[in-house]
């Protein structure tokens, strides 16, 4: 039997997904890092909502961080705004053992790490108004027309993400792709929760609390743009 058919032959309807599976090799130190520190900083998708109070130990503001590749700035965040707390969510297994092993390095205590679809865990495990703030730093901006319907920023994840913002919550986007800019704001804009802190289809300054990647860097130096979308949650 076909495995993406069920036994009445009819074609399995898969989700769309906003990203693509390359785990890529593992280093010895970040397959290490999920033995030793997974226990400690680590979250599995349980399908109902968490009480992050409980996990953290402490009543804060909590931020949403989606897509922290290798962690960088995750770990940046976490380390400069101690009174808050930090939820972050990546697929990719060495991205995750690197941030593992800089959080207990660090001996950062206000973050907690999902491997698993961010778009499930926001719906799934996050209460209505609980977050103070969701990032979404540089997610691929599928450049082929063909697989626009990929990128995350769909209406219907802005009024998820909105739903789970408290009212004066922050939704902050960056991107270095000229037309998914384009797109933010396409969908962004008609969203009658979010308020543009730079106008109408506008974008801010890179904020302090967003650290300047390699990648960013280097494409500066060619002259590329960079676009930070700030949305207030009315």
């Amino acid at each position: 039997m076909h495995a993406d058919r069920p036994t009445d032959g009819a074609p399995v309807r898969r989700p769309i997904r906003s990203f693509v599976l390359r785990q890529g090799r593992m280093t010895e130190a970040q397959r290490r890092a999920f033995a030793l520190h997974w226990p400690v900083y680590g979250l599995e998708h349980a399908g109902a909502v968490r009480d992050f109070d409980a996990v953290f130990a402490r009543q804060a503001g909590r931020v949403f961080e989606i897509g922290f590749g290798n962690g960088e700035q995750l770990e940046f965040a976490a380390r400069n705004e101690p009174a808050r707390d930090f939820i972050g969510v990546e697929v990719h297994g060495p991205g995750v053992g690197r941030l593992l092993n800089a959080l207990a390095d660090g001996e950062l205590r206000n973050v907690r790490v999902y491997q698993h679809d961010a778009v499930e865990v926001l719906r799934d495990e996050v209460a209505d108004g609980a977050l103070d703030e969701i990032r979404i730093y540089f997610p691929d901006p599928w450049h082929k027309s063909r697989h626009n319907k990929r990128r995350m920023v769909q209406p219907a994840f802005v009024a998820m993400a909105c739903n789970k913002l408290r009212s004066g919550g922050l939704l902050h986007l960056a991107t270095d792709w000229a037309p998914y800019a384009g797109h933010m704001w396409d969908v962004l804009e008609p969203e009658p929760r979010l308020r543009n802190l730079a106008g109408p289809r506008g974008a801010v300054p890179r904020p302090d609390w967003r650290r300047q990647t390699h990648f960013e860097t280097r494409g500066l130096k060619l002259g590329h743009g960079t676009w930070d979308l700030l949305y207030r949650r009315e």
